[in-house]
């Protein structure tokens, strides 16, 4: 990429990037269309491509990024001092929805990279890809699994966790109707529930 993309103003740094964002997620990337980003973005194909050069070395770009800003956001509000699990992951999905108030199509963005198939898309990305989710699994082993039932499989418990904030994430941004507050309060209100159901009796 030209670096002198950080020398524009940081909104029309941030329109090209939440273009880009909002297409590679809801299309992927063999059916991303430079068209439909600088539709989106509301700028010409020659800007996009000056800047960006081709399609991968923008969505290379955009991975990177959204890595970098995820990392950013996870440190400053995950506490190295909690060890309660849903505490835990309250506090993973509270960053993650400070994230969405300035690109709300990140997570999805990276949620849809997970299932990318273009072999040049892997490839570009290769080096960063398990970055964030080993991030995920490094808070995660903070967690004290002392107070869970005996019959709780915590393994099983992340999981359905995992595909319920998902889930509602796919569900509410296809459904064009996404507020970043909105999605978090619902959810944290599942987290309320299964915290009640897994964890034993003070």
């Amino acid at each position: 990429m030209n670096d002198k993309f950080f020398d524009l103003k940081k909104e029309k740094q941030d329109r090209m990037i939440n273009a880009a964002l909002k297409v590679f997620a809801l299309k992927g990337y063999e059916h991303a269309s430079t068209d439909d980003i600088v539709r989106e973005a509301g700028i010409s194909k020659g800007l996009l491509f000056h800047y960006f050069i081709s399609k991968l070395g923008l969505y290379t770009f955009i991975y990177d990024y959204s890595v970098r800003y995820l990392m950013l956001e996870l440190s400053t509000g995950v506490t190295k001092e909690e060890t309660d699990y849903f505490d835990l992951i309250r506090q993973i999905l509270s960053a993650q929805i400070q994230m969405m108030h300035n690109y709300p199509y990140m997570l999805q963005f990276l949620n849809a990279s997970r299932k990318e198939d273009v072999s040049e898309a892997l490839v570009a990305t290769e080096e960063k890809r398990g970055i964030w989710p080993h991030q995920y699994n490094q808070i995660m082993r903070r967690a004290d699994t002392g107070r869970f039932r005996k019959n709780v499989d915590v393994e099983k418990l992340t999981r359905i966790i995992n595909f319920t904030i998902n889930g509602m994430l796919s569900q509410q941004i296809y459904g064009g109707s996404f507020q970043p507050d909105l999605f978090g309060e619902e959810v944290k209100g599942y987290l309320d529930m299964l915290r009640k159901m897994s964890y034993q009796e003070e």
